[in-house]
């Protein structure tokens, strides 16, 4: 995790490009009546990373930021702990490449680069270093939570989603709170872009993770739950699915995982018991199946 900065002292950030490009391309389609329809597809770049002139990998990205996503790679793949170390992240789309220059070099990143997972990670495929490495120190204070807060989340999310709605083929993820709603919003062609993009804006401007909600339209895998945990956000919210490795690791440090969740319906697979259920939806009717299992069994004789 980055170190706290000294009371009062001003951090040492590093230089930044401002290389952000549009995520989306207009084309002409056809239909299925032959018709011709103008609409716009998300535009996949590949950013290769070379840190301190070493390439490093290759990531697939909209590239709408990137700079950003650099820096949440950075801390989420545990290759540098303080911002601080950073002198400079630049983006230069002609070579499709990023340059990454530290002050002082990275301690053991032959150890680092040596051990690789490959991930089930959409536009990302590779992580550095043990995937578990220290999982076991962290032990986040999950926060209760009301239902209404949830359904005015998912309904706040609603007005987001732009580049989906004009394009798809991308994930989103929202950085949250119950008290100021979504606080941050990045889509990218990949879940993991996304969340590593909100941990680089959140790494810049010094923001904790302590009483935040981390919403993906990706599935809670392993590395997801993993990456929010280094973020330290102990409620993780998503309108997919879980894995049983996910599950697991959210029991293990304290992650709330709440999944499937859209519109009216979610299921909570851990923490359930800090949930306030203040907005139950209406009872569901019940089915003519339902009702036939009810009828009292009869026998001839």
């Amino acid at each position: 995790m980055a170190s706290s900065p000294e009371a009062g002292a001003a951090r040492r950030l590093p230089e930044l490009t401002n290389a952000g490009l549009k995520a989306t391309a207009s084309v002409v389609a056809c239909n299925e009546f032959n018709e011709p329809v103008e609409g716009a597809i998300a535009v996949e770049r590949a950013l290769t990373i070379y840190l301190d002139k070493r390439e490093i990998v290759t990531l697939m990205t909209l590239g709408n930021h990137p700079e950003l996503l650099i820096l949440g790679w950075l801390r989420n793949q545990r290759m540098i702990d303080d911002i601080e170390a950073i002198k400079a992240i630049q983006v230069d789309w002609e070579s499709e490449a990023v340059a990454i220059t530290t002050r002082d070099g990275i301690e053991n990143l032959e150890q680092k680069l040596g051990r690789k997972t490959v991930t089930t990670g959409c536009g990302q495929g590779t992580v550095f270093g043990d995937l578990m490495e220290n999982i076991d120190q962290i032990s986040l204070q999950q926060p209760r939570l009301k239902q209404s807060s949830i359904y005015a989340l998912l309904n706040t999310l609603n007005e987001y989603n732009e580049i989906y709605k004009n394009a798809g083929a991308v994930h989103g993820c929202a950085l949250c709170s119950e008290d100021n709603g979504i606080e941050q919003f990045i889509e990218d062609v990949g879940r993991h872009n996304a969340v590593d993009a909100i941990a680089g804006h959140m790494w810049l401007n010094d923001t904790a993770g302590k009483g935040k909600l981390f919403y993906t339209t990706g599935r809670l895998t392993s590395e997801m739950v993993i990456k929010v945990a280094l973020m330290e956000i102990p409620v993780l919210l998503s309108r997919s699915g879980i894995t049983a490795m996910g599950l697991e690791i959210a029991k293990k440090v304290g992650v709330t995982l709440i999944a499937r969740a859209k519109g009216r319906h979610f299921l909570v697979y851990h923490g359930g018991e800090l949930i306030e259920f203040d907005a139950m939806p209406p009872p569901r009717p019940q089915r003519k199946s339902d009702a036939r299992a009810d009828l009292p069994i009869t026998h001839k004789t």
